[in-house]
């Protein structure tokens, strides 16, 4: 069965988009991005030396291996976030863009998305919790919300995930990706818990197209009563 992840028309074999940094060092990164086994890789633009002048984290990265998405990390105004945005595609890092907007949990996450999308963004990134928290899928709820408000584009959730279970319940929920950075970067053994987020989100996609048995109150034979000798 073929189920890729396609955003913009560009299709994805893995569902795990991983950030590359916070490790100890790019030659750690290198190897967790090759044990994830994800396809799209996310570079924090004002955070990388462009120029190659010195060792840089992109001298590790193979782009013909990975699809490098810049993103707009340490920008506060949308004077900064479109001049970097431009810079990556000056140095030809990417066409793509990933922009970070974080709307009030409670009410404003719906509205939000929805604008974006009327933006034209190809694909909207809610956070599970709060940036670097690892406290994990804190908003179910609310994630549900979107799942079922917004079907037009890819639904990815991005941050606050902290081990391989939150990686599975947030595909659970029906979302088509998982972007993350310290949870695996942070780990005791960032290459392992890798492979572990990995193994999560497609064992939780798996689960959400299976479709879960009905909760139920009380308890059910595993064994069918019908048709046992008495």
């Amino acid at each position: 069965m073929t189920d890729s992840l396609i955003i913009a028309g560009r299709e994805f074999h893995s569902r795990l988009i991983v950030g590359t940094g916070k490790y100890r060092s790019f030659q750690e990164t290198a190897r967790a991005l090759e044990a994830s086994g994800a396809d799209m890789v996310t570079v924090a633009v004002r955070r990388v030396n462009l120029d190659r002048s010195k060792e840089s984290l992109l001298d590790f990265i193979d782009p013909t291996k990975y699809f490098l998405l810049p993103n707009t990390a340490g920008c506060y105004t949308a004077d900064d976030t479109i001049r970097t945005a431009r810079l990556a595609r000056e140095v030809g890092l990417s066409d793509w863009v990933k922009l970070e907007v974080i709307g009030d949990q409670a009410t404003l996450y719906p509205d939000v998305a929805k604008r974006l999308v009327d933006a034209g963004a190809s694909a909207v990134m809610p956070l599970g919790a709060p940036i670097g928290s690892g406290l994990g899928i804190q908003n179910a709820a609310n994630l549900r919300i979107l799942r079922e408000m917004i079907t037009g584009v890819p639904l990815v959730v991005d941050a606050g995930v902290g081990t391989a279970s939150d990686a599975a319940i947030a595909m659970e929920l029906g979302y088509d990706a998982v972007l993350m950075n310290t949870g695996i970067a942070g780990a005791q053994e960032p290459v392992l818990m890798a492979r572990a987020m990995k193994n999560a989100v497609l064992a939780g996609r798996q689960a959400y197209l299976a479709g879960r048995m009905p909760r139920k109150l009380y308890a059910t034979a595993s064994s069918p009563l019908e048709g046992v000798v008495k």
